[in-house]
């Protein structure tokens, strides 16, 4: 196969690839300036939160099936029933306050962040 007048060589390519992945870079890293460290750490915040409220709602789980198995009577079983679907909603209740006070604050600027940035190099 001959090679197309429009062809170049590595060194060319290389240059037009990094020039791409710059691109690349402005286009979907860009928007990431807008944010200060602090709303980075807020999110941050809100992930381990979230994780933390998943693990021990795991653990709620685990006793549920433990509690379950060791039922001797309909009566135990369907207590155990019961006490964990209240904690589940009164936990879930109370993990959404939590998520929407700091999904409230995600935004707020403080005097430590110095606002958005020219620099699309994240």
């Amino acid at each position: 196969m001959a090679k197309s007048p429009q062809s170049k060589g590595p060194i060319s390519n290389q240059h037009d690839t990094v020039g791409a992945m710059s691109n690349v870079q402005a286009v979907g890293l860009g928007t990431l300036n807008w944010f200060g460290a602090s709303t980075i750490e807020r999110m941050s915040d809100m992930g381990a939160e979230w994780m933390t409220f998943v693990a021990e709602r795991v653990r709620e789980d685990v006793a549920l099936q433990h509690s379950i198995l060791h039922a001797k009577t309909p009566d135990e079983l369907q207590n155990a029933q019961m006490a964990f679907l209240q904690k589940a909603m009164d936990q879930y209740a109370a993990e959404t306050g939590k998520m929407i006070e700091l999904s409230s604050k995600l935004f707020e600027t403080s005097e430590d962040d110095e606002g958005p940035s020219d620099n699309v190099n994240v």
